[in-house]
């Protein structure tokens, strides 16, 4: 399969290459790193992206940004900001990508526990969360020509623990090479409309 590959760079990005790169031709693509160039904020960015790479069988967005904070510290804008920059953004990547996206092709896109398993200063990130995962389930529904589309929703993974883990207190661990199988779940199985879960 041809697959492009946004947020490659990142930890989440990293398992699903690690786990795809050895049996497809993945476009890596992010805004400072990759293949391509591509902003997922800017529209034209994306049209962009997929006018370089053409014709393709898989699109895996693992890039997002959320604003963390206290309910009583967030405002409208921090929770605008993680909907705009986590949510629509890769919702955007799926909606400028309907006609490049080959029939049985397929998107994946990344969200993340905190809508299901929720920590201090998360309500951001969780209400970003539960917004993909309302949009994949309907959009499955309204997909033509055999695409599929669905997301996976990690824990905190082993290597990202360092950084984040004190934010996470009682969390297990997740093992890359698990987030990467959840991605290959996606691209090279059937499901649709699916939360894949990697607790």
């Amino acid at each position: 399969m041809k697959i492009i590959l946004v947020g490659a760079s990142g930890d989440v990005g990293r398992a699903a290459f690690d786990e795809l790169s050895a049996r497809h031709d993945i476009i890596t693509a992010g805004r400072t790193s990759g293949d391509v160039r591509v902003d997922l904020a800017s529209p034209e960015s994306i049209r962009a992206l997929y006018a370089q790479t053409g014709p393709v069988d898989a699109v895996i967005s693992a890039a997002g940004e959320v604003e963390f904070a206290r309910i009583t510290d967030m405002t409208v804008d921090k929770f605008r900001f993680g909907l705009e920059n986590k949510a629509l953004t890769q919702i955007s990547l799926v909606l400028a990508g309907l006609e490049t996206v080959r029939e049985g092709g397929s998107f994946t896109l990344t969200s993340g526990i905190l809508d299901r398993d929720p920590v201090l200063m998360g309500a951001g990130a969780a209400t970003a969360n539960g917004a993909l995962a309302g949009f994949v389930k309907s959009a499955a529904i309204d997909l033509q020509k055999d695409r599929r589309i669905n997301v996976v929703s990690p824990g905190l993974l082993e290597v990202s623990a360092d950084q984040y883990g004190a934010w996470f207190p009682g969390h297990e661990r997740v093992p890359s090479r698990r987030v990467g199988l959840a991605y290959a779940k996606c691209v090279e199985g059937a499901i649709t409309g699916q939360v894949v879960t990697v607790d």
